[in-house]
C-alpha cells in the first residue's frame, strides 16, 4: 500500500483559531509549531481572520492578545447557521473534557518540544 494521504476534518484556519482560543497569549511561532506549517502561512491566517473579522488582535507590551469574535458565524453555507463559539464550546466544554491537542508542548530553543 502506498503512503496514506494526509489531511485532517479542520483547515489551517481552523487550527489557527483553535490554538488562539486555548491560548490567546501565544507567540505565532508557537501556533505555527502546534499546527505544523509555517510561521508565514500563521501570520497570514491571523491576518485573514482578523480582516474577516474572526479575531481581534491587541497590543500588550512586547506581545500580542488575541481575542476571538465567537458570535461569527461559520463560513460555508452548510455551517453558517451555527457560530464560532458554539464550535469552541464543543472542542473545551465546560467539564473539561474537551480537545487537548496542544498539552505538553512548547516553543523550546530549537523548535517544538515535549514538557
Amino acid at each position: 500500500m502506498s503512503n496514506p494521504s494526509k489531511w485532517s476534518f479542520f483547515t489551517n484556519h481552523a487550527l489557527v483559531l483553535i490554538c488562539l482560543a486555548r491560548d490567546p497569549e501565544q507567540s505565532l511561532r508557537q501556533v505555527s509549531i502546534a499546527v505544523a506549517i509555517t510561521e508565514r502561512a500563521v501570520q497570514r491566517i491571523v491576518a485573514e481572520l482578523e480582516q474577516a473579522g474572526y479575531l481581534r488582535r491587541e497590543r500588550v507590551g512586547r506581545r500580542n492578545h488575541y481575542e476571538l469574535v465567537r458570535e461569527r458565524p461559520l463560513r460555508h453555507s452548510l455551517e453558517a447557521h451555527r457560530r464560532i463559539g458554539e464550535l469552541l464550546d464543543w472542542l473545551f466544554p465546560e467539564d473539561g473534557e474537551g480537545f487537548r491537542g496542544l498539552d505538553g508542548w512548547r516553543v523550546g530553543e530549537h523548535g517544538s518540544e515535549v514538557k
